[in-house]
């Protein structure tokens, strides 16, 4: 049995996470817990998460849960996230984290943590979408460059980065297929005279509003065809069944990065 712990156990990612854990014969909550001063601290988790099977009551230190568990979940924010991969390191203990709006200095403090511990790391942890980050580009390379290349992503009206993680990801795999630098090629939005499309552009529009839990369409456009290839997310379950996963797989390995391609094989 993996015991896991659970950072942002009143975030919107958090109750789901503590439900698939509670939910699971393989692996076992043995801590959950918030910022200081959050409002939910010394609550149930079984109210805060929705799960009346949760065990315990939310904490406030993140030291005492890490210590308890094997592997910790972290869908939170880029500084909580980098504070709890210290107190894992410290504590050699396996992290798995799904925190997006990492900047590239706290990416690579990230990989630094990673030296020391096993550590999985991806935007999205949807079994489905990772599938598709490999096939955005096997369809851009057999494709080819007579097929231009845009984006839509849409969310929830909360969410606070753009474009979202996952986005950032399937423009990274374009940008790698076709061999360009996307501080360069990537256009987020057309507004006025723009002229007339650049053949080594990659449109990005975003959308933002209501309960969206996240959709992602890349568009290969071509003369006489169009082919669209679409993820869904229906519900966040699906993000925490993919952490859960990522979670019983990561224990017991060497310390290094690994993202969801690995834990599914696909790499």
């Amino acid at each position: 049995m993996i015991r896991v712990a659970v950072a942002g156990a009143a975030g919107r990612m958090g109750g789901r996470i503590i439900s698939a854990v509670c939910a699971s014969d393989q692996a076992e909550l043995v801590g959950a817990f918030e910022a200081p001063g959050h409002s939910a601290l010394e609550q149930k988790i079984s109210v805060i998460a929705g799960c009346p099977n949760a065990p315990g009551f939310v904490a406030s230190d993140p030291a005492r849960a890490i210590k308890a568990a094997d592997v910790l979940i972290d869908f939170t924010a880029p500084e909580a996230t980098l504070a709890n991969l210290d107190i894992c390191a410290q504590a050699s203990k396996a992290a798995v984290v799904g925190t997006t709006g990492m900047q590239d200095q706290q990416i690579d403090q990230a990989r630094q943590y990673a030296q020391d511990i096993p550590l999985v790391m991806a935007p999205n942890m949807s079994v489905g979408m990772n599938l598709m980050f490999k096939l955005v580009g096997q369809m851009a390379e057999v494709l080819g460059d007579e097929y231009a290349l845009e984006l839509v992503e849409a969310h929830h009206d909360q969410k606070k980065d753009a474009p979202s993680g996952t986005a950032v990801r399937l423009i990274a795999e374009l940008c790698r297929v076709r061999g360009w630098d996307p501080e360069e090629t990537v256009r987020h939005g057309r507004q006025g005279m723009v002229g007339a499309r650049a053949s080594d552009e990659l449109g990005v529009s975003v959308i933002r509003g209501g309960d969206i839990v996240g959709d992602h369409t890349v568009y290969f456009v071509g003369h006489g065809e169009r082919l669209e290839l679409t993820h869904r997310a229906h519900s966040r379950d699906t993000f925490a069944r993919g952490a859960l996963r990522a979670a019983l797989w990561v224990v017991g390995r060497e310390p290094g990065l690994y993202d969801m391609a690995d834990v599914l094989g696909l790499n």
